[in-house]
């Protein structure tokens, strides 16, 4: 199964729900688009809710690290929400899971940014 994105607004905060398996090819180079894009276009606040991702490998942690650095540098924040357990222990295993801010909740990870 590919990975498949929906993109939706919740008041100033973009959530981008993911779904799938994110590995090298299509999954990593869909996320990577869809974050340029919405920083191209001045989004700053982007939640990336990862509780359908069955899978995530190297290539997939390091399109999540591009892009939290892009948005960063573009005055931006990349949040996660909802690790599954694999997301959660590569993560762990490569140590960004402290670079990264993780909620469970879409309520309170929205509210965070403000």
């Amino acid at each position: 199964m590919s990975v498949k994105l929906n993109t939706r607004q919740v008041g100033d905060v973009t959530v981008i729900d993911v779904s799938g398996r994110v590995t090298l090819g299509e999954g990593s180079s869909a996320i990577r688009d869809a974050m340029r894009d919405l920083t191209a276009k001045g989004k700053k606040k982007i939640l990336l809710n990862l509780s359908e991702v069955s899978y995530i490998d190297s290539t997939g942690i390091g399109e999540l690290v591009a892009g939290f650095t892009s948005a960063a540098d573009a005055g931006g924040t990349v949040k996660l929400l909802g690790l599954t357990k694999h997301v959660k222990d590569v993560l762990q295993i490569s140590r960004l899971y402290t670079v990264f801010e993780a909620h469970d909740d879409e309520g309170h990870a929205v509210q965070s940014f403000a």
